[in-house]
């Protein structure tokens, strides 16, 4: 393995543990909601926290059959979050009001997705690491915008 290589793994890997909180405050973002169990967004990040685990472990190995199968239980998750957010399940700890720009950044987000199950499906290792990248950093970006 190349130091390049190397180098990202571990700069996209360490990164990727700043998204285990999520999990944690989950439980309690629900208990808050007054909706135990059905916010769409926290179920969406609970399944994209150990999606992005495997997809950066494919990644690492030069594996794109395991990042592809991680990214397919993300399927259906952006429709299910914004029918909650017309619904008013979703909530947003951090400028709700803005609500708008959240689902234009979750579209583009889910696009990237696309992406990268297509860079997976073709074995495209630069582009899978490009897209890895620029996924995470999609997450940094929204949380910062609307969840701390």
């Amino acid at each position: 393995m190349s130091n390049t290589r190397i180098f990202s793994f571990m700069l996209i890997a360490g990164a990727a543990l700043m998204m285990f909180p999520v999990c944690a405050f989950a439980a309690d973002d629900a208990h808050k909601s007054g909706h135990p169990g059905v916010n769409p967004l926290i179920e969406e990040m609970v399944i994209l926290d150990g999606v992005f685990r495997d997809v950066v472990s494919g990644v690492a190995l030069a594996d794109g059959e395991k990042v592809h199968n991680a990214l397919k239980s993300m399927h259906g998750t952006m429709e299910k979050t914004h029918e909650g957010v017309h619904e008013g399940k979703v909530t947003i700890p951090k400028n709700a009001d803005r609500v708008r720009e959240f689902v234009k950044m979750d579209k583009r987000f889910h696009r990237d997705l696309e992406a990268l199950a297509h860079a997976a499906h073709g074995n495209d290792i630069k582009a899978m690491e490009k897209l890895t990248g620029k996924l995470l950093h999609g997450c940094i970006a929204c949380h910062e915008t609307f969840r701390k």
